[in-house]
C-alpha cells in the first residue's frame, strides 16, 4: 500500500511494510557537484517516487572476507548519491523521538540501503522514526586536496542531511526537538567531529557512539598532503574530470600503498582533515568536541577485542598464532592496539564529557560466536541492534550462533538504545560515567 507525504522539495510516495511500517526511500536531502559541498535540492512538481533505494556513494566492492559477510542486495552507485531512508510507525503528528543512523565502514565503504543497517526492530518496539542517510566516501568525500578539493565534504553532508531532518522531521511523524544522531565506527568518529561544530548545535540532542576509533583523531596536514600526492600519482589525471571508476582505482591503490607492508596499518587515509572547513586544528578538535557537553547526552563504547576484526586471518598473524609462544604475544598486540585505538580514547572522550557537565554513559560489549575466531570484534554488536535474520545469515562474526540467541540479547540491548533515544537514560542498572569508573558491561 502507498503512502504520500509532503516534505523536503515537495510531496513523496513511499509505501507501507508488511511490519505496518511507513517506509521512504532515496529521498533527496542535498545535491552536489564533485568536490563541491553540499546544496539545497530544487523543488519538484508532481509525486516523487520513493519507493526504491537511491544510488549510493562509488566505492569498492565490500570484501567477502569480511566479518560482516557480503550485503545481499548490492545498491546502484553514482555520485549523485545524497538521498536518505526514513522509516516511521505513521506519517501522522504524534512528534515521537527521531533516531539518525551513520553507517561505518572506513570513511570508504557503506550504505544506508544495506540489509545489515535495517531500522525496522528498532522502529518497530520503540515507536521511533529512523533515519539513514548516504553521504559521499572516499577521495570523493574526503580528498583534502587544494584548488581541487577542499577535504570533509562526506562531513559536510551528515550536517546537510541533519538539517533536513531538522526541517521534515514533523511530515514523518518524529520530533525535531528529540534528535538522537547514533553511528558506528567511522560513523561514530563522524559524530565526535559534529560534536566540536557549532553548526551541529540543535541539530542532534543525543548521541550514541558505537567503536569509535578515536585514537585515529584527525588527519593532519601532513598526512593529507601525503594522501593527495599518493592518489594524485596513482590517477595520472585531473580529478575533477577522470571518470568514476579511475577514481575508485587510484583510491584503491592509495590505501594500499598507506597502509604498507602487509596491510597492517589499516588507518583510513580518507577521512576528516584537521584545519579544513568546517573542523578546527587537531588541537582544538580535541578540546571543542566537548564544548557542548551539558546539551547533548551521550553513550558510548566499544566491543571487547575490537582489533580482532582486523588482524585475525592476517597471513603474517595466522601464521605467529599457529604456536602458543607467539601466539600469546599476538593477542597481547591485539588488545593493545583494541586499547589505544577504540576502548582508552572512547573513555577519554567520556571523561572529558563529564568533567565538561554533560550526561555520558558508557560500556564495554563482550560478545562473541562460539565457532567465530573473532570474538568480540569490531561490529559484532550491529546484528542485535539493526538488520534482521536474512542479512545476517552468513556472516563470518556469527558463526554457530543461534539467532533465537541474538533474539533475545538483541531486544535487551535495543530497549537500552531506545531508552537513551528518548530519556537520556539506557536502563536504570545504568550508572552515569564518571572518571576511572570501569564501563557499563553488555550484554
Amino acid at each position: 500500500m502507498d503512502t504520500v507525504v509532503a516534505a523536503g522539495g515537495g510531496k513523496l510516495r513511499g509505501f507501507v511494510t508488511a511490519g505496518g511500517l511507513a517506509e521512504f526511500r532515496g529521498i533527496p536531502f542535498a545535491r552536489a557537484a564533485r568536490f563541491a559541498p553540499p546544496e539545497p535540492i530544487e523543488p519538484w512538481t508532481g509525486i516523487r517516487d520513493a519507493t526504491r533505494h537511491g544510488p549510493v556513494s562509488p566505492q569498492p566492492p565490500v570484501r567477502p572476507d569480511g566479518v560482516m559477510g557480503v550485503p545481499a542486495d548490492v545498491p546502484a552507485q553514482d555520485e549523485d548519491c545524497l538521498n536518505l531512508t526514513v522509516l516511521t510507525p505513521a506519517a501522522d503528528d504524534r512528534k515521537r523521538p527521531v533516531m539518525v543512523w551513520l553507517h561505518g565502514g572506513a570513511y570508504v565503504t557503506g550504505s544506508n540501503s544495506f540489509g545489515f543497517y535495517g531500522g525496522h526492530r528498532l522502529v518497530a518496539e520503540g515507536d521511533v522514526v529512523f533515519v539513514a542517510p548516504n553521504y559521499r566516501l572516499g577521495a570523493l568525500g574526503y580528498l583534502r586536496l587544494p584548488g581541487v578539493s577542499p577535504g570533509n565534504l562526506g562531513l559536510l553532508d551528515q550536517l546537510a542531511a541533519l538539517r533536513w531532518v531538522r526541517e521534515n522531521a514533523v511530515a514523518f511523524g518524529g520530533n525535531p526537538d528529540d534528535v538522537t544522531v547514533f553511528g558506528q565506527s567511522a560513523g561514530a568518529h563522524s559524530i565526535a567531529c559534529l560534536m566540536a561544530l557549532p553548526e551541529s548545535r540543535g541539530l542532534f540532542r543525543r548521541a550514541i557512539l558505537q567503536s569509535a576509533p578515536l585514537g585515529l583523531r584527525l588527519a593532519g596536514a601532513r598526512t593529507a598532503a601525503r594522501t593527495a600526492r599518493l592518489f594524485t600519482a596513482a590517477l595520472g589525471a585531473d580529478p575533477r574530470t577522470a571518470p568514476v571508476t579511475e577514481v575508485l582505482r587510484a583510491q584503491n591503490e592509495t590505501i594500499v600503498k598507506a597502509a604498507g607492508p602487509g596491510g597492517l596499518y589499516s588507518v583510513p587515509p580518507f577521512c576528516p582533515v584537521a584545519d579544513a572547513p568546517p573542523l578546527p586544528s587537531v588541537a582544538h578538535w580535541m578540546s571543542q568536541r566537548a564544548r557542548f557537553a551539558p546539551d547533548v547526552d551521550v553513550l558510548i563504547g566499544t566491543t571487547a577485542a575490537e582489533m580482532n576484526s582486523f588482524l585475525t586471518g592476517k597471513p603474517g598473524i595466522a601464521q605467529l598464532e599457529r604456536f602458543p609462544v607467539t601466539a600469546r604475544g599476538v593477542a597481547a598486540l591485539k588488545a593493545g592496539v583494541t586499547r589505544w585505538m577504540f576502548a582508552a580514547p572512547s573513555l577519554a572522550f567520556a571523561d572529558q564529557l563529564a568533567a565538561r557537565g554533560g550526561r555520558v554513559y558508557s560500556y564495554v560489549f563482550d560478545w562473541g560466536a562460539p565457532e567465530s575466531p573473532y570474538g568480540a570484534g569490531h561490529c559484532v554488536d550491529l546484528p542485535f541492534l539493526l538488520g534482521d535474520e536474512p542479512a545476517w545469515r552468513n556472516a563470518p562474526m556469527l558463526a554457530g550462533a543461534e539467532w533465537s540467541e541474538l533474539t533475545e540479547l538483541g531486544r535487551e540491548l535495543r530497549a537500552a538504545w531506545l531508552s537513551f533515544a528518548k530519556t537520556g537514560t539506557p536502563s536504570p542498572g545504568w550508572a552515569r560515567h564518571t572518571p576511572k569508573q570501569a564501563p557499563h558491561r553488555l550484554p
